[in-house]
């Protein structure tokens, strides 16, 4: 996948001036009717600042770079194709927890399986007696916004649940955070020191330096100060001792954070269209927003773009119950083996872009069409996906037209 290049215009005469509205500022690889329209209104150092970020995150490493000795994918665009979602090419696998109690395989290199390996290693196999699950990494486009929002917000929906005459609950995957990050403004900690949890299919993940720092450990196998060890793999005993100097500095990794911090919510596509609007309601009416919650409202941000701002993601950042049908035996932090994460609907439409022209849905890309991905919703989301199946052709058009149009 190419890098994405931004233009910073006027650097000679009048020094450097961001320009970030799409009709300006138009990488090749992006289009606003597309959808995907790189970063929010900054600075002028912002945006260089943002700029850098995206170099790196598209950037590939090698092993005079960091990467490995065990990894799944050589640079961060390598799975977020523009910014969207992943394919099963670039598919990782996490193993090792079956309840609340934690991971029991963290000696064999759990929870995430480095599939490939420098020349020389072993790469890592699944454990004996150790249940796993398979990810399609998910859009980053508009998570900036998803950090922003405030804990109250996502308590407010869970207790708004409780009633739903469909069995809707839903509740905050609660974890414990680690030394380096910073609690967001706003968070609510729970009795015993646990905060909500709000990135990964399972909630697992507290915010986005979390999200960054664990992604170049686990993924590509690159140290930093905030995760100092490399991977372990059981195979070959390796000490996996913190190397002299991290393989990624703080100013990199922290460029990249700021990038993906930063990047604009998707754009829908023809929403005055008579049918979009149609299948929107559609969309209310057979149940699907009680989860897929069209509207949040981001709290206070350092960075202005993102503060008390209403966007569009369709997502309740909850973990519900999906049923036995999307049970893989594997959870991260409180949440069940079957519950999962609401997935953000945004960009939906555009996903087979980067999925070479087909459609791989759902956590491990198992579903190959939204009416698949909609028909396989069991557990809490039953009755949805069962009124959906009873609706006439011509309504059941129309709500997929409006899902393509996210």
């Amino acid at each position: 996948m190419r890098k994405k290049t931004y233009i910073v215009m006027g650097i000679i005469l009048t020094g450097i001036t961001a320009i970030t509205a799409c009709n300006k500022l138009l990488p090749s690889m992006i289009d606003p009717s597309e959808g995907l329209c790189g970063p929010v209104s900054l600075s002028s150092s912002q945006t260089i600042l943002f700029s850098q970020g995206n170099d790196q995150f598209f950037a590939n490493r090698t092993a005079a770079t960091g990467l490995g000795p065990y990894f799944v994918a050589t640079g961060c665009g390598s799975c977020h194709g523009s910014d969207n979602r992943g394919h099963p090419f670039t598919i990782l696998t996490r193993f090792g927890q079956t309840d609340s109690t934690g991971n029991k395989f963290m000696a064999e290199g759990g929870p995430q399986l480095g599939a490939f390996c420098l020349p020389g290693y072993a790469p890592e196999q699944l454990p004996t007696g150790a249940t796993s699950s398979n990810f399609i990494a998910p859009i980053t486009a508009g998570v900036g916004f998803l950090e922003a929002v405030p804990d109250s917000e996502i308590i407010a929906m869970a207790a708004a649940n409780l009633a739903n005459p469909d069995g809707v609950r839903g509740h905050p995957n609660y974890g414990s955070i680690p030394s380096y990050v910073t609690p967001l403004n706003g968070a609510i900690p729970r009795a015993d020191g646990k905060y909500i949890c709000r990135f990964g299919r399972k909630a697992s993940t507290y915010d986005l330096l979390q999200q960054v720092a664990t992604a170049y450990n686990h993924d590509m196998g690159i140290t930093s100060t905030f995760l100092p060890n490399n991977p372990y793999n059981y195979l070959d005993q390796i000490n996996a001792a913190p190397p002299t100097t991290p393989e990624v500095g703080n100013a990199t990794l922290n460029s990249v954070l700021f990038y993906v911090t930063c990047l604009q919510t998707p754009v829908q596509r023809n929403p005055a269209d008579s049918t979009v609007l149609y299948g929107s309601q559609v969309f209310v009416n057979i149940g699907c927003e009680t989860c897929h919650k069209q509207t949040l409202t981001t709290g206070y941000s350092p960075i202005d773009a993102l503060s008390y701002q209403t966007f569009n993601p369709f997502t309740d950042l909850l973990v519900h119950d999906m049923g036995p049908g999307l049970d893989d035996g594997y959870t991260e932090g409180n949440a069940k083996t079957s519950e999962w994460r609401t997935t953000p609907l945004w960009g939906l439409g555009l996903a087979p872009n980067v999925q070479g022209g087909y459609t791989y849905l759902l956590h491990d890309g198992r579903a190959h069409s939204i009416e698949q991905a909609i028909q396989m919703h069991g557990g809490e989301a039953a009755a949805s996906a069962d009124r959906f199946i009873n609706l006439s052709q011509g309504d059941k058009n129309a709500l997929i037209k409006f899902l393509n149009s996210l």
